[in-house]
């Protein structure tokens, strides 16, 4: 029995303070974690380094947004979330049902 594949948008901020190589290395990263927990990336948008509109560390007022679209089972964004918490580049992740 297959599992059902839901469509899913992983918006992420990176916190990129101190890191020597190029996002795309992070981004490669995550699109494997998409992939350890049987999802399948079908876009990846790298929106840039924007400014905060409300700063919380004044020593950090921009990163990096990036938008990942994938499709998974519905225990995916959970466990992606889970691979990822612990990752000091990630920022914020928010995941929504497309």
């Amino acid at each position: 029995m297959t599992a059902t594949l839901n469509n899913y948008r992983a918006s992420i901020i990176l916190d990129v303070r101190g890191y020597t190589e190029p996002t795309e290395t992070i981004i490669a990263k995550l699109t494997d974690t998409i992939k350890a927990v049987e999802g399948k990336v079908s876009e990846v948008k790298n929106l840039g380094q924007k400014d905060f509109v409300r700063v919380t560390d004044r020593k950090n007022p921009n990163g990096v947004f990036v938008q990942i679209e994938f499709s998974a089972p519905a225990s995916a964004p959970v466990a992606f979330r889970n691979k990822l918490r612990l990752d000091k580049t990630i920022k914020r992740i928010l995941i929504q049902s497309v």
